[in-house]
């Protein structure tokens, strides 16, 4: 079993992510979608936790060598990032999506020096539009980004389009199309919902669901 399966398959275990095609879900842009992917399930897992920690710490050593810095997107990315950064022993800071409206009025959080190479941790992409804004924070910073890194990602044509322009390089533990030809090969979906699975990652934003 490959590395992006073997994610995959702890992810469906904890149910981390649902498959819904007949019945989908909202997404708070609006979107109907027929998956919902809550990662934030995996800290409730320790041996699986330990695994998806793991895997992440092993992609960042080999595709990002020089790394100097992680940094964790808020909410969601923060634990992983931090986790991450006690493994491999490097410092770690994370970044809000705007900046405080009290206090010292940071966006990013933490202790980092101009220059240094940042890998951005997030636990999934989507639009990547966080994922961007995020980067372009730390780049005003001073920071240079190194990559990012996710647990999942949906491989929405936008988002890879928008890191490219950005000239971010993304890896990722596992993604939709792992995701859903496993549900297929473990019969937790039908060859029609499979089917429709495929159908609404060509075209999310304007699905509407099922008759």
């Amino acid at each position: 079993m490959t590395n992006e399966k073997a994610v995959a398959e702890k992810l469906l275990e904890i149910q981390a992510v649902k498959l819904s095609p007949s019945k989908p879900y909202t997404w708070a842009s609006g979107w109907k979608s027929p998956i919902y992917c809550d990662n934030r399930k995996i800290l409730s897992f320790p041996h699986i936790r330990e695994f998806i920690k793991s895997e992440m710490c092993n992609q960042i050593f080999v595709e990002f060598p020089d790394a100097n810095y992680l940094a964790g997107v808020a909410t969601a990315g923060i634990a992983w990032g931090a986790m991450a950064a006690d493994q491999l022993k490097l410092p770690f800071i994370y970044v809000r999506s705007k900046p405080k409206e009290h206090g010292m009025g940071n966006q990013i959080e933490g202790f980092y020096e101009e220059g240094t190479q940042v890998v951005v941790v997030e636990d999934l992409i989507s639009t990547g539009k966080s994922s961007i804004s995020v980067i372009q924070a730390l780049r005003s910073a001073g920071l240079h980004i190194a990559g990012l890194i996710s647990i999942f990602n949906y491989g929405f044509e936008a988002a890879a389009v928008a890191f490219q322009a950005e000239g971010i390089k993304t890896r990722t533990l596992t993604d939709y199309p792992t995701l859903i030809s496993l549900a297929i090969e473990k019969g937790m979906v039908s060859p029609a919902q499979y089917e429709t699975l495929v159908k609404w990652r060509q075209d999310p934003a304007n699905w509407s669901g099922v008759s």
